[in-house]
C-alpha cells in the first residue's frame, strides 16, 4: 500500500526524500523562499510544488493525504537566533501546521524542530502546542533525538513530535538508537582532495569536477573563534549549520587553541578550510545526485544546514509506515 504524504516548510526536502526511500509518495509540498525553488523542482519532479506562505494556502488547495509532514521554521527557537519562540511570527507557524492537520485528518504526521524550543523560556508555548495537537484528535509522541544514536555522522539533536490519529489507536515508540556509529571518516573522506574554494568568497566555481564541491572563503568571526570548531576523521560531525559562516571546518585540520574564555585560534602554519557544501550535503545524507542549485554559495550551506538529515528522516519514516501497517483499526 503506497501512503500519500503532503510536506510544508519543504526546503530542499531532506524530510520529504528519506519519506520516499521509505516508499512514501509526496503528492504535495509547500516551500515559500524564492532561493529554494530551483533545487527543490529539480530534484522532486514528481511533487507538485506550491509555493506560497502557508498562511494563504486554503484546505481546499491540499489534495487528500496519509500523513502531513513538516519542519515549521526553527529560527525563533535556536539558541542562535533572537529566542522570542511563538512571540515570533515564525513561531507562530506552528498553528497553521496544526490548522491544515486539524481539517484534514491525515492518518499521521510528523514535525520536526530544533533543541531550543525545550529551554524553560518556551515552555509554556511548548505545551500549548502540544495541547493543540492533541485538541487536533492526535495521539502525541514526542521526544528529544539526536542523530548521531542512528548511524549518522553528526551529532544533531532535534525535537520530534510524531502523531497518529487518535481512532486508529496506534502504538507507537520512537526507533531504538543503534550501536553502528559514523564518522567523517566513513563519510566525507574520498571528497577531502576535490574541493575548490568559491569565487569572490561566496560565488560558486565552475571549476568544481563534483557538483557543489566548493567551500566559502574569507574570515571568521569572533563567535566562530569562540570554540572549537574541528571534529577529526574518526569523530561524528558537528551540527551542520544553516550558513557558510557557521560551517565547521574541515578535519584534516588540527583542533584549534584555547587562548582564553570563549576564545580560540587556529594553529600556527597549519591550513584551515570550511567544509564545502558538497561535503555538507554528504553529512545530511543527501546523495551525490542531489543538485543544489544557487547563485551564492552561502544558499547551499542554507539549504543543507536548515534540511532534516535524509537517513535520520527515512529512519523516522520506516518507523511510521511500520506502526501504520499493524494499527488495530484499519482505514
Amino acid at each position: 500500500m503506497s501512503f500519500k504524504i503532503v510536506s510544508f516548510f519543504s526546503g530542499a526536502g531532506g524530510l520529504d526524500l528519506g519519506f520516499e526511500k521509505a516508499g512514501f509518495d509526496i503528492v504535495f509540498a509547500n516551500e515559500f523562499d524564492k532561493d529554494i525553488w530551483a533545487t527543490y523542482e529539480l530534484n522532486h519532479p514528481k511533487t507538485h510544488l506550491d509555493t506560497r506562505s502557508i498562511t494563504e494556502i486554503q484546505d481546499d488547495d491540499i489534495p487528500e493525504c496519509d500523513g502531513i509532514i513538516g519542519g515549521p521554521p526553527c529560527q525563533s527557537w535556536s539558541e542562535a537566533g533572537k529566542k522570542r519562540g511563538i512571540n515570533d511570527k515564525r513561531g507562530q507557524l506552528f498553528f497553521d501546521f496544526i490548522r491544515i492537520l486539524e481539517t484534514k485528518k491525515p492518518s499521521f504526521f510528523l514535525a520536526e524542530n530544533v533543541s531550543g524550543m525545550l529551554a524553560s523560556r518556551h515552555s509554556e508555548s511548548l505545551e500549548r502546542i502540544k495541547n493543540t495537537f492533541l485538541e487536533a484528535g492526535y495521539d502525541l509522541h514526542f521526544k528529544l533525538l539526536n542523530a548521531t544514536d542512528y548511524g549518522i555522522a553528526q551529532d544533531r539533536k532535534r525535537v520530534i513530535f510524531i502523531g497518529f490519529r487518535s481512532d486508529l489507536k496506534i502504538q507507537y515508540q520512537f526507533p531504538e538508537p543503534i550501536e553502528d556509529k559514523k564518522t567523517l571518516q566513513d563519510i566525507i573522506k574520498d571528497l577531502e582532495d576535490t574541493a575548490v574554494p568559491a569565487i569572490n568568497k561566496s560565488k560558486p566555481n565552475p571549476d568544481v569536477v563534483i557538483p557543489n564541491h566548493e567551500y566559502m572563503t574569507g574570515g571568521f568571526s569572533s563567535m566562530f573563534m569562540s570554540r572549537n570548531r574541528v571534529r577529526s576523521w574518526n569523530e561524528p560531525s558537528f551540527t551542520i549549520q544553516a550558513g557558510g559562516r557557521h560551517a565547521p571546518i574541515h578535519p584534516s585540520s588540527p583542533k584549534m587553541i584555547k587562548i582564553g574564555t570563549d576564545e580560540f585560534m587556529f594553529a600556527p602554519d597549519c591550513e584551515y578550510r570550511r567544509l564545502s557544501v558538497r561535503e555538507c550535503a554528504r553529512i545530511q545524507s543527501f546523495p551525490d545526485d542531489f543538485i543544489f542549485k544557487y547563485t551564492d554559495v552561502n544558499h547551499g550551506y542554507k539549504m543543507i544546514g536548515n534540511a532534516v538529515n535524509v537517513d535520520f528522516a527515512h529512519i523516522l519514516a520506516q518507523s511510521i509506515k511500520d506502526a501504520l501497517k499493524n494499527a488495530p483499526n484499519k482505514y
